[in-house]
């Protein structure tokens, strides 16, 4: 198969999704062709108004859409544990959960809970939420979690275990790729956890698209957007790899896909590699306690695999 598309989507009726960050975007995107498949999908968002929009938006291409939303601020702890104990209320099982929601090369922020911005949002929010929903994960046979890294995760990137926080010298650039290879390293180390359970983890990146991301692009870069944008695909285009991950019957644990194009950037989903610093064992267990650490959030149901 090389050309996937969301016709490729086997029908997900009595599925429950959970994407976050699906307001906009990539997000957006990858609600709706879920919806469009059958699958009830829970828009998790920070803002609830944009979240209603959302739904309408989707609502008026897939008129018979099962859409619910709910509110979650990937920034503080406390809305995710809010958010999380709303779902576990309202749902039996989760089948889908697709950690999408994302910040790139903002300024120097943090979260509310004092994280550098781009590592506590993209990965300790999503970390914290994947913990405290694995219980209705492993309920569910066949589920999967999903989790949207970059082609980022490559340049400029480490886990900078001596200053998480960027609190030595700030790169919007770097903190960007941390975030984004901790997401590879925590998709891998899950699923070396739940070697013997029928959840699986795995991730996706969208290659170059043209979406709400670029907003925080130095001004630099911003300049030359407009040249490189017929380099980059739409939003639609570059759901597909996360699509592709959470619904493709042959897709197996562990695996990551991207575009199949020049430098992936664009194209149709495929297995792609992730780089070598990504694959580091020892370092996915020393990221992963430090996150547990960090967020107070421990996946009890799991034992550590020492391979």
């Amino acid at each position: 198969m090389t050309k996937w598309t969301t016709a490729n989507i086997p029908d997900q009726t009595d599925r429950t999704a959970v994407v976050t960050g699906a307001n906009t975007g990539l997000g957006l995107e990858t609600a709706k062709a879920l919806a469009a498949k059958g699958a009830h999908v829970v828009l998790a968002v920070r803002n609830l108004d944009k979240g209603a929009a959302a739904t309408e938006w989707i609502t008026r291409a897939v008129p018979d859409a099962k859409l619910e939303l709910q509110r979650l601020d990937l920034g503080s702890l406390a809305s995710v544990r809010e958010a999380a104990e709303e779902l576990r209320t309202r749902h039996d099982r989760i089948d889908l959960l697709i950690n999408n929601a994302g910040v790139m090369y903002p300024p120097k922020e943090t979260t509310a809970d004092g994280f550098e911005l781009q590592f506590g949002t993209n990965h300790l929010g999503h970390f914290a939420l994947t913990g405290l929903l694995l219980d209705h994960l492993l309920a569910a046979p066949g589920s999967r979690v999903v989790t949207v890294s970059s082609i980022g995760h490559r340049v400029n990137a480490a886990i900078h275990f001596d200053d998480l926080q960027w609190e030595l010298g700030y790169s919007r650039v770097g903190a960007y790729g941390q975030s984004k290879l901790a997401n590879l390293m925590f998709t891998y180390e899950l699923q070396r956890r739940l070697t013997g359970e029928r959840t699986t983890a795995l991730a996706a990146h969208p290659g170059g698209s043209d979406t709400e991301l670029l907003r925080h692009l130095p001004r630099v870069l911003q300049r030359a957007v407009p040249a490189m944008r017929p380099l980059f695909q739409d939003a639609a285009a570059g759901a597909l790899p996360t699509l592709r991950a959470a619904t493709d019957p042959g897709a197996l644990g562990g695996q990551y896909f991207g575009p199949d194009g020049p430098g992936g950037l664009r194209g149709y989903p495929k297995v792609v590699p992730s780089s070598d610093q990504s694959h580091d064992a020892a370092l996915q267990r020393r990221l992963w306690a430090v996150s547990e650490e960090l967020t107070g959030v421990r996946f009890a149901q799991l034992e550590p695999v020492v391979s």
